[in-house]
């Protein structure tokens, strides 16, 4: 609702120029100042990352393909997460959990095998760039969580919060004022955007950056196997959008192939 107005990237530097002002009256009240002005280089690098640039990508993305779709896609975060994992912080994942990563992958060539496509479609909108700006944008998710884990580990939840919106917002400004609309987007569409800064990103980010702090990176990204549940019926509510048979299917595989790659799913083999 706000990149059909705004466009991707002013979409996206106000959502978290929503979100830095949200929070950062709570992070002084708290007087965490000066340990975000400690950390202030690694948050804010953190901040375009794990905000400005996976939240350009999606809100491109949704001019193209439903929000249903995206969702679906975004649920391979946790995939990206122990690939990442694997490679940077040398968590080698076993048995199940390569299985669940072949499985998961699987399951997002299905998804994306009918609905990619590199040629305009009647509307003139590319659907197969649309996927891959989805899934570079989990790639990010997944770095991010492991550079959180690694560098700014004990640093408290609200000051990554904090620190990372502001950053974001910081590398976002001169893209978004380049690139805004030049008709005044419509209050529906500066409300939606309220929103999803406060609740949706503030509130949001400040709960996960606490959980990856109790329950390490891998176990974080899991939040995600709940987003298509919101996003499918949020889509159906006020977009009016429809879902196939064959996304749920091809969901279902998703989130199989995640819990598995998590380890959240242990089957016994006899």
């Amino acid at each position: 609702m706000g990149a059909s107005e705004f466009g991707a990237l002013p979409a996206a530097g106000v959502r978290v120029a929503i979100a830095a002002f949200f929070l950062l009256p709570l992070l002084l009240a708290r007087g965490l100042g000066r340990t975000l002005t400690k950390q202030w280089k690694k948050i804010f690098f953190l901040g375009m990352l794990n905000s400005g640039i996976p939240f350009a990508l999606y809100a491109y993305a949704l001019l193209s393909i439903s929000t249903g779709l995206s969702s679906l896609i975004n649920a391979t975060v946790p995939l990206f997460g122990a690939l990442v994992a694997w490679l940077w912080l040398k968590d080698r994942p076993h048995g199940m959990k390569i299985m669940g990563l072949c499985i998961g992958f699987v399951g997002v060539a299905m998804l994306a095998w009918g609905k990619a496509s590199f040629k305009p479609d009647a509307s003139g909108q590319v659907t197969g760039w649309a996927i891959l700006a989805c899934m570079l944008a989990c790639l990010c998710y997944g770095i991010s969580a492991s550079f959180t884990k690694r560098y700014l580990a004990g640093v408290p939840s609200l000051v990554i919060a904090t620190g990372s919106q502001i950053g974001a917002t910081l590398g976002l400004a001169l893209p978004a004022i380049w690139f805004w609309p030049t008709q005044t987007p419509h209050l529906k569409a500066w409300l939606a955007l309220l929103v999803v800064g406060v609740l949706c990103t503030g509130v949001a980010y400040v709960l996960y950056f606490r959980l990856i702090e109790k329950v390490g990176a891998a176990s974080s990204l899991t939040v995600t196997f709940i987003i298509p549940v919101f996003a499918v019926i949020y889509g159906v509510i006020f977009l009016n959008e429809s879902v196939t048979p064959w996304m749920l299917f091809c969901g279902a595989i998703i989130v199989l192939g995640t819990a598995l790659s998590a380890g959240l799913l242990k089957p016994k083999l006899t």
